[in-house]
């Protein structure tokens, strides 16, 4: 009988939702975000905080539910402001044309229900 490892499952989730997100700030950070600036003001820089800091934080385990929520946030304003004219289509391919970004925002709501699981730097805070 295979025994079941919550935990591993989580920090599986972790790397592939706070990994994989942590890729489109650093390429912000080396290409900037002057596109958002304009259309946002400087509401636009939080993007740093959506797809750097909560990626980071969520990848080590630390305060995970915030970041998750924070993660969810930055999803829900890229659907908003980048691609609301694809809420209803599908991609050439037949998937969803917002499928990526779906799946980071239901990823990080299910870190903010479970936390972090005990592989992370932070396991006593409520928010871990």
């Amino acid at each position: 009988m295979i025994s079941k490892n919550t935990d591993l499952g989580l920090l599986l989730v972790r790397i592939s939702v706070g990994g994989l997100m942590l890729f489109h700030g650093i390429a912000k950070l080396l290409h900037g975000i002057s596109f958002l600036v304009e259309n946002m003001g400087a509401f636009g820089y939080a993007v740093y905080i959506g797809e750097v800091l909560a990626p980071i934080a969520i990848l080590l385990g630390f305060r995970t539910r915030i970041a998750a929520v924070l993660l969810a946030i930055t999803c829900i304003v890229a659907v908003a402001v980048a691609h609301a004219q694809d809420i209803f289509s599908i991609s050439d391919h037949g998937g969803y044309a917002n499928e990526l970004l779906m799946l980071y925002l239901f990823g990080a709501m299910a870190l903010f229900f479970t936390g972090a699981g005990k592989y992370s730097v932070s396991k006593t805070n409520a928010w871990d």
